[in-house]
């Protein structure tokens, strides 16, 4: 019987800062986040060290006492990897190396590791490959540290600067390569928007980790995978839905994230169209996770970078199946936190004025999953009508658990 085999874990370490930008309760949030990165890219994280600053130091982020504290830890506990919560400059990943002597990853490139392992398909994969590039270029230098150990030598000085360049130069050529193969796969996709004929576009777009691709199951009762796990989907998956009599077009997009580095929202523009030629949104939120309202504000900032915050748009508060929350006891006089609102304190709030329809419900045991077709029924239905006023044969009327009655 052969021995099953083990799965090895990096051992990590993460660092982070207290800045006049960054309070110690947001640095937390950012931090638990780094982490839960960490576990998905295959790391075990075994402290945090966090830092107050008035901004980072421009040498090593962090202050000399505090690199000590990092650098007497990571020896005496073998650890391979320090995490930093902010993309380093190059000079700075330089400088970590060459002191701490250790892996040294910053968040930017912890999420493109996460990406290049979860990236399935060719164009994924060079989506990806062009965007660690991009990052790798100017960061090139760190590669060549042992040279400098050398001081010089016959040989060694010469070579050493050729042998930069020359990469340079491949990278250089690679990123022409990889973007001019992504300028016709672009086209093409575009190509296949535009051969989809009448149908609306609707897109599920959100943080990462919030029921999408579950929610895509559930309504086009195909089998797109979906995990526990940060960015579970890379590729956009588009599926034809039929909801009563009204067919629409569906699409899973890559979910976004606080911090996103710029070399992948680039290098997945083509992913992102699918969101800007969109119809309707269906913007999925975790109700169950004690940082969702800054995912929305971070999804709402990405959806206005892209000129795409007025488009029409449902509002879907996910994972109530997993909502918890702290009731007070009565005779309890300190101030109510986020932590003491219910699910019905919820949508009293801003949630009550929103200018988009709302709806609460568990992609999972499927609560509320009548209301939810109806509604994005209805917000479909207008979209076509709008556009196709002569052609409204195709709707029928739902009864309250959302079967059709004619």
């Amino acid at each position: 019987m052969l021995e099953k085999k083990e799965t090895h874990y990096e051992k990590a370490i993460l660092v982070g800062l207290i800045t006049p930008l960054q309070d110690e309760e947001k640095l937390k949030e950012y931090m638990d986040e780094l982490e839960f990165l960490a576990n998905t890219a295959g790391a075990e994280v075994y402290k945090r060290f966090t830092q107050k600053l008035e901004q980072p130091n421009p040498r090593t982020f962090v202050g000399s006492g505090k690199m000590e504290e990092i650098l007497e830890y990571a020896n005496e506990n073998e650890i391979d990897t320090i995490i930093f919560d902010d993309e380093l400059s190059p000079s700075q990943l330089k400088n970590l190396e060459k002191e701490l002597e250790k892996k040294i990853i910053d968040r930017t490139n912890l999420i493109l590791d996460i990406f290049a392992q979860r990236a399935q398909t060719s164009y994924a994969r060079t989506q990806v490959e062009l965007a660690q590039y991009e990052y790798l270029l100017p960061r090139l230098t760190r590669m060549w540290t042992h040279l400098e150990r050398q001081k010089g030598g016959i040989g060694l000085r010469g070579p050493g600067e050729t042998e930069i360049e020359t990469d340079r130069r491949i990278i250089r050529d690679r990123i022409s390569l990889l973007k001019d193969k992504l300028k016709v796969i672009d086209k093409q996709m575009a190509t296949q928007r535009n051969n989809r004929g009448k149908l609306v576009r609707v897109a599920l777009v959100g943080y990462t980790n919030v029921g999408k691709s579950t929610l895509m199951n559930v309504l086009s009762k195909s089998e797109v995978f979906a995990e526990n796990k940060l960015f579970a989907t890379l590729d956009t998956t588009v599926r034809k839905v039929v909801i009563g009599n009204l067919p629409f077009l569906l699409t899973d997009t890559v979910g976004f994230i606080r911090k996103l580095p710029t070399q992948l929202v680039e290098s997945f523009k083509s992913t992102l169209d699918e969101v800007r030629e969109a119809d309707l949104l269906v913007h999925v939120v975790d109700i169950s996770h004690p940082s969702f309202e800054d995912h929305i504000q971070s999804v709402n900032s990405i959806l206005a970078d892209i000129n795409c915050s007025d488009k029409p748009m449902i509002m879907l508060f996910n994972k109530i199946d997993n909502f918890t929350f702290e009731k007070k006891d009565e005779d309890d006089l300190t101030p109510i936190t986020q932590k003491n609102y219910s699910l019905d304190d919820w949508k009293k709030t801003w949630m009550a004025k929103s200018q988009h329809p709302t709806i609460f419900i568990s992609a999972l045991t499927k609560e509320n999953y009548s209301d939810m077709k109806k509604l994005i029924y209805e917000q479909v239905k207008d979209i076509h009508t709008q556009r196709f006023p002569y052609n409204d044969f195709l709707f029928e009327y739902f009864d309250e658990e959302g079967n059709h009655l004619n």
